[in-house]
């Protein structure tokens, strides 16, 4: 395994608040009394997915996550050989799924404001790993979904 895979994948006080706080939110699902109907279940079989690829996809990205958009190095392993942009897929689907296992239908419009702003935002960080990386990026752009 490259070096920059293995060393640039360390446990940081905010990967670690994330992943608690995602725990937390699907522990409430799952013990929140009530009827275990199809929407529940079929929510939560959504949502653990997604957290579970969320946080793989968060691993891979490593030192080179940031809050604000930044070029740091050009991610093209694991889940990033395939997409582009894993943690604003997934974190969208752990959201549908926590919303739709819910119940809260009037709370799914959460995602006509999530989803615009992921697809901004993924812009901006193109834009951003493009004028860094220029070919390199364009390359791994034409091989990628999203």
């Amino acid at each position: 395994m490259p070096d920059s895979i293995t060393s640039n994948t360390k446990i940081t006080p905010l990967f670690a608040l994330q992943f608690c706080v995602v725990l937390i939110v699907i522990g409430v699902v799952l013990l929140r009394p009530g009827v275990w109907n199809a929407a529940r279940l079929a929510g939560l079989c959504i949502a653990v997915p997604a957290a579970v690829l969320l946080f793989t996809a968060r691993w891979q990205l490593g030192q080179s996550f940031s809050v604000t958009p930044q070029a740091k190095e050009l991610v093209t392993h694991g889940l990033y050989a395939k997409i582009r942009n894993p943690i604003y897929v997934f974190s969208g689907l752990l959201v549908l799924g926590i919303l739709i296992s819910l119940q809260y239908r009037y709370a799914l419009l959460l995602l006509l404001v999530l989803i615009p702003v992921q697809i901004v935002r993924a812009r901006q960080e193109a834009k951003i790993l493009e004028a860094r990386f220029g070919d390199q990026y364009r390359k791994y752009r034409e091989r990628t979904w999203f």
